[in-house]
């Protein structure tokens, strides 16, 4: 029985660990013997699960990272820890995701793997792994990483290693030889042909969500007038849209309604008059009758490569309007969504009152994420990956 271990920040939490997740268990019953590595938050899993470091080893990592600009470069010791049950599971294919975020040493990891034959799938969720610093080069309109970083306009007040950051990873990650790249949307495949992974074999696979679980509702809308509108994040922060969401109650009248998911109790407590407040919630059922009530789903993020939420909303068959940024345009079409210029307020209002004039077809956004989202058509493509890579 071929064995496989996945790597994230998270196992089945948040999206990444849900993606994990789920390729896992598709692989499990096709089968594959499943690991998930983890550094921090857990829901259940059906897969043998390992917790990589302690609270402490988070603690010690983030103040590195903080004053030292050394994220993925402190936890050596949980690293290595998590290297010798590496050893004894022997697996046949590593599947990386999220490898940053303050719990393991890639530096330790890569001279690791480097050193052996397992064949290596990286996901990439975010453009961390061939920038010098930062996740999301896009919000500072920064190209740096095409020339190895340096004078990092992140890092300005502290350290910075950038550069030092940035030529350690290409001399890491650009000489294993049994590296696959997978990006999660054209568009951040078409940066990685850009960066020092150019050379690499490079794939897309886009994201993909349960569609027997998200599904839509009938009867599920209300018939007091009000056009919902809704909008879901795991954390809101400027960069997800916070403060034009804000800038949107200002300019729709009171008949729509904005609903925010996701918001931290402090959050709600100074929500503007006119917009309600939903904490964060891993209840699945709740959000999904929160798509459903809703008649559209916005998402004017400034940094996403491929946002789930877009097609959770898809499947219960609620159409979006999101911010031309990233890979989140490809999640719709003309009969499904609307995209606006990035940073439009006045455009997105524009959006959503075009849509309520003209509503779009809750059958076509049911179909759209039946035809391209559905996870086991998506992650099958992961399954067939590891298969070919071991039987060559």
């Amino acid at each position: 029985m071929p064995k496989l271990l996945q790597i994230n920040v998270t196992s089945n939490w948040g999206s990444t660990g849900k993606i994990a997740e789920q390729i896992g268990v598709l692989a499990q019953q096709q089968g594959w013997d499943c690991y998930m590595a983890y550094g921090r938050y857990a829901n259940p899993s059906q897969l043998k699960t390992i917790k990589i470091g302690s609270k402490l080893d988070v603690y010690r990592h983030y103040v590195e990272n903080r004053f030292l600009d050394r994220e993925g470069l402190s936890s050596q010791n949980a690293t290595r820890v998590f290297l010798k049950q590496l050893d004894d599971i022997k697996p046949d294919v590593v599947h990386l995701h999220n490898i940053h975020d303050h719990f393991l040493n890639y530096q330790v990891l890569f001279e690791y793997l480097n050193q052996t034959n397992i064949k290596i799938v990286w996901t990439f969720h975010d453009c961390w792994a061939f920038t010098g610093h930062c996740y999301h080069f896009i919000l500072e309109n920064c190209m740096k990483w095409q020339t190895e970083c340096g004078d990092c306009v992140i890092r300005n007040k502290f350290v910075d290693r950038s550069r030092e950051n940035y030529l350690l990873k290409k001399q890491l990650f650009s000489t294993n030889k049994n590296l696959t790249i997978v990006s999660c949307s054209n568009w951040m495949g078409d940066l990685v042909k850009h960066s020092f992974f150019k050379d690499k074999r490079i794939k897309v696979i886009h994201n993909g969500i349960d569609i027997n679980t998200f599904i839509p509702i009938s009867g599920a809308k209300t018939n007091d007038g009000k056009f919902r509108i809704i909008a879901v994040s795991n954390v809101w922060l400027p960069y997800k849209g916070l403060n034009d969401i804000f800038k949107l109650r200002d300019i729709l009248s009171d008949e729509f309604e904005i609903i925010m998911v996701g918001l931290a109790k402090k959050q709600i407590k100074i929500l503007p008059i006119g917009i309600r407040g939903i904490i964060r919630t891993q209840d699945i059922h709740e959000l999904i009758q929160l798509y459903n009530m809703a008649d559209v789903l916005i998402n004017p993020t400034y940094a996403d490569t491929f946002p789930t939420v877009n097609l959770e909303a898809l499947a219960c068959g609620t159409p979006v309007i999101t911010y031309k940024t990233g890979g989140s345009p490809e999640a719709v079409d003309h009969k499904t969504g609307i995209v606006v210029e990035q940073g439009n307020v006045t455009a997105l209002a524009n959006a959503i009152m075009e849509m309520k004039q003209h509503p779009l077809s809750s059958n076509d956004c049911r179909k759209r994420a039946e035809d391209y989202f559905n996870k086991d058509k998506c992650f099958e493509e992961y399954v067939k990956l590891y298969n070919e890579l071991i039987n060559n």
